[in-house]
């Protein structure tokens, strides 16, 4: 990365030009096919892990590798993200990066069992799950700071509503495709044991390919303003910023405003119970609904377990992707605050009807709430930290709020396997429980969080 970035002195601050809805559209594509290969992951990790031979209670350590390259990865990227600028411009060349790599973990891991001559399955799926997230996060971080960087305030709120769309619907069809594939076009939906099927391995090649041409559209469609344009826009941050390497990132992270701070408490109850719903939401179901038998993973009852939670997932993401539509029209009601939480005490409503319902069918209720506050986690806290943050420390500090979704998630991988074994006797059931309660909390906790412009503007 050749130039690093310099601000020129001005006398008042130039407003950013007002973007259009393709313009913010084309910006945010990219995310769509992140979330496409996101949502594979989610949908089907599990699944693929236990069918190579990991038990339910050991799942969450394996999902530990998301959480802990996510907080290694994404602060590191904002603070050179922050600091670059090459042909491609600032953010895109990391998420440009990150989609290669990507696709390439997406091909890898379901074909784990071909490299079994040199690592047991287990242990080449745990890896390519974590090269897989960590591949993710190199292309994920910018995202957020490019839609700052780009947006004036008044339509950041509207940047991110429309960047959460595009994650939803990435993330319905990547959820949906094993059960499509499987359903309507009859590719074999079982294996034999100690194999992935092959509507799922498919279904990996294909979110490869969507990424990386997701990736390039906003790559080539994307204009991102020059270091003489940047300091324009932020004439207040004179001077050039003292070099001091990755260190510099431990500074910001004692200097984080106290909105972060105050987020940081919502966002851990939040991804705590997201954590809990990607890991044994399979488990749950297949046991408490379909009536699996414990360990069984090669029976028909558990691949149509594991199709249906992947259409699940479907529709929580299709209802994240509508509802972001109508997120600023709510926050300009009520507040971002008021916003959120109504959609977290949804979010907690559904998760905890999971336990009341026998009938699979039902679940699409639950889901519906659940998608409400995933679509709100995806856009609010977003919202009302970037106007709490300097500009110029935009990638860094999105990469720092990476923190408090990774921090909550390693806690849950550290110990919720053992509460699960010991406290709830296998039953995974209890830990999306556990996770309603724990979106209820979250709900509480927005309300106490300072949001420095309470309403949205236009």
């Amino acid at each position: 990365m050749a130039q690093v970035f310099q601000s020129a002195s001005s006398k008042a601050a130039i407003e950013k030009p007002r973007l259009s809805f393709w313009q913010i559209f084309n910006m945010s594509f990219g995310f769509l096919g992140i979330q496409f290969g996101f949502a594979l992951q989610n949908g089907n990790a599990s699944r693929i892990l236990q069918t190579f031979g990991a038990d339910v209670e050991h799942l969450s350590l394996f999902w530990l590798a998301a959480p802990i390259t996510g907080m290694i990865v994404q602060p590191i990227i904002g603070h050179y993200s922050d600091r670059t600028w090459n042909r491609l411009g600032r953010r895109r060349p990391y998420f440009l990066t990150g989609a290669i790599l990507s696709a390439l973990a997406l091909i890898i891991m379901p074909n784990s069992a071909v490299l079994a001559n040199l690592l047991p399955p287990i242990l080449v799926g745990a890896g390519m799950l974590m090269i897989m997230d960590a591949s993710f996060n190199v292309a994920m971080e910018p995202f957020r700071a490019l839609v700052a960087d780009n947006l004036p305030d008044a339509q950041r709120s509207d940047g991110f509503s429309i960047q959460t769309f595009l994650i939803g619907v990435g993330a319905v069809v990547g959820s949906l495709l094993p059960y499509i594939m499987a359903e309507w076009l009859g590719i074999s939906k079982t294996a034999a044991p100690g194999q992935i099927p092959a509507n799922v391995i498919y279904s990996f090649y294909t979110g490869a390919v969507f990424l990386i041409g997701a990736i390039v559209w906003t790559v080539i469609t994307t204009k991102e303003y020059s270091p003489a344009e940047y300091a324009k826009y932020h004439p207040d941050e004179d001077g050039v910023e003292e070099q001091k390497g990755l260190s510099t990132i431990f500074t910001d992270f004692s200097k984080m405003p106290v909105t972060m701070r105050q987020l940081g408490l919502v966002q851990f109850f939040s991804w705590f119970a997201l954590f809990s719903m990607w890991v044994y939401s399979l488990p749950a179901i297949a046991n408490h609904i379909y009536h699996v038998a414990p360990g069984d993973t090669s029976s028909a009852k558990f691949a149509d377990a594991g199709n249906w939670v992947g259409f699940l997932f479907g529709i929580y993401n299709g209802v994240s992707a509508i509802y972001a539509l109508f997120l600023p029209a709510i926050a300009r009601a009520t507040s971002r605050k008021i916003a959120h939480a109504i959609s977290l005490t949804a979010g907690g409503i559904g998760l905890l009807s999971i336990y009341f319902i026998q009938n699979p069918d039902y679940l699409i209720f639950s889901m519906i709430g659940v998608g409400l506050a995933w679509g709100s986690i995806l856009a609010m806290p977003y919202a009302i930290l970037s106007g709490s943050i300097p500009a110029k420390k935009m990638g860094v500090y999105m990469g720092i709020f990476n923190f408090f979704i990774t921090f909550p998630q390693i806690v849950n991988g550290l110990f919720s396997g053992i509460i699960v074994k010991q406290i709830y006797q296998g039953q995974a059931i209890y830990a999306i429980v556990l996770a309603g309660i724990f979106m209820i909390c979250a709900a509480v906790s927005v309300l106490y969080v300072h949001d420095s412009k309470v309403t949205i503007t236009h």
